[in-house]
């Protein structure tokens, strides 16, 4: 058991009050679309492609975008459904796990990219043979699509950032913990090993509330209290 609830822990950054945008899945859903109609370009044959996954890593996986740049094609095990993530935020190197969805989307991509024989040291995001992608680029490319997801962002909330779909992704885990009855707190460390975090406590900055959150954990607190349900 976890010393403390990294759940509740303050944040260590004491300065800023930004409030991230949470993408829902039919968000999500809405940025890939975009993705797919984008225009190809003389130096970006692929551009479409790629793109769409990208994204599709950066929220179904909850990957930094440095990470996704670096993968290589070999980092890709369509056998064990893992992809090896090297050379992270923390000089560590971490397996992700990813599921059957994930697993077709990514050999649909390898094989339209690559042909049936790819270069396993080739990167797997690329448009020429100069290197990866850079992530200030796909930073870029996920703001020109901004506008044509028609999002409706909240009161008090920044405008929708690269890096919020990772947030969404922590956000989201947590919450399907709740609906099916799980204790997000036995099982936080798990979810901060599969985002490459030091320690939970470093995952806690990412568990913004949600109304959705607060609704779940009041359900779940009902649960546990003798006359709740009633109350």
């Amino acid at each position: 058991m976890l010393e403390g609830n990294p759940v509740n822990a303050c944040s260590r950054r004491v300065t800023g009050q930004r409030i991230p945008y949470l993408f829902s899945l039919d968000d999500a859903k809405r940025l890939l679309e975009a993705a797919r109609g984008m225009r190809t370009r003389p130096k970006a044959p692929h551009r479409a492609l790629v793109y769409e996954m990208v994204f599709a890593l950066l929220y179904g996986l909850g990957l930094r975008v440095g990470e996704v740049t670096r993968l290589l094609v070999g980092d890709v095990d369509f056998q064990s459904a893992m992809l090896s993530v090297r050379d992270t935020k923390f000089y560590k190197s971490r397996l992700v796990p990813f599921g059957p969805r994930m697993g077709e989307r990514l050999a649909r991509y390898v094989d339209r990219r690559f042909g049936p024989r790819p270069d396993p040291e080739a990167p797997l995001f690329t448009f020429t043979k100069r290197g990866a992608i850079h992530e200030g680029t796909i930073s870029l490319t996920f703001h020109s699509l901004l506008p044509h997801l028609e999002l409706n962002i909240p009161s008090g909330v920044c405008t929708p950032r690269l890096h919020d779909l990772r947030h969404a992704f922590a956000v989201g885990t947590l919450l399907r913990w709740y609906r099916s009855g799980i204790d997000p707190n036995s099982r936080l460390i798990h979810l901060s090993t599969f985002l490459g975090h030091a320690d939970p406590a470093s995952t806690a900055v990412y568990l913004t509330i949600t109304e959705e959150l607060l609704h779940e954990a009041d359900r779940r607190f009902r649960m546990f209290v003798p006359g709740g349900e009633q109350s």
